[in-house]
């Protein structure tokens, strides 16, 4: 294994520990359900989500737990795969760790609790996005990181001059 690749994996597995440890905390120290104020747009609020992102197909009867286990460590080896061949795209490398080590955290709840720990509940007045994680913020960044790195790269600006 090359220098780069174990510096991918580290990121990951980061990203992946700082999640976990987040749940953690979240479920040691939260009330299900019941809101705690941080910020004036920000509270903690303990939920467990059994379906997908928003909460699509959270209402199926079990299914779903093995279904989005086995979709999220089918991904986990197809970014291995894809680390392993973008060595040179350092942005990429970068968006696939984060996005590895969120599918992990995620994938690891839905084997532990059956459905995966959120915690993060963003609002303004009387409307609140879906609650989220630290593994689901880590996924959308990475993604984010893979659209500007392409935007980049379509406008002629190399992604490694980062």
């Amino acid at each position: 294994m090359n220098l780069s690749f174990l510096r991918c994996l580290a990121i990951a597995v980061t990203t992946l520990l700082l999640d976990q440890l987040s749940k953690w905390s979240a479920l040691s120290n939260l009330q299900l359900g019941v809101p705690e104020p941080v910020l004036p747009f920000l509270n903690w609020l303990l939920l467990f989500n059994p379906g997908a992102a928003f909460s699509f197909l959270a209402q199926g009867s079990g299914w779903q737990r093995w279904f989005f286990t086995a979709i999220g460590l089918a991904a986990s080896a197809y970014i291995l795969w894809l680390l392993r061949q973008s060595q040179g795209d350092r942005m990429l490398c970068w968006a696939l760790s984060l996005i590895l080590g969120g599918a992990l955290g995620n994938v690891l709840d839905r084997i532990m609790y059956g459905a995966v720990v959120d915690f993060i509940d963003l609002h303004y007045a009387n409307w609140h996005w879906p609650a989220f994680n630290i593994a689901d913020s880590a996924i959308c960044i990475g993604a984010a990181l893979i659209i500007w790195g392409e935007l980049r790269k379509s406008f002629g600006k190399n992604p490694q001059s980062l």
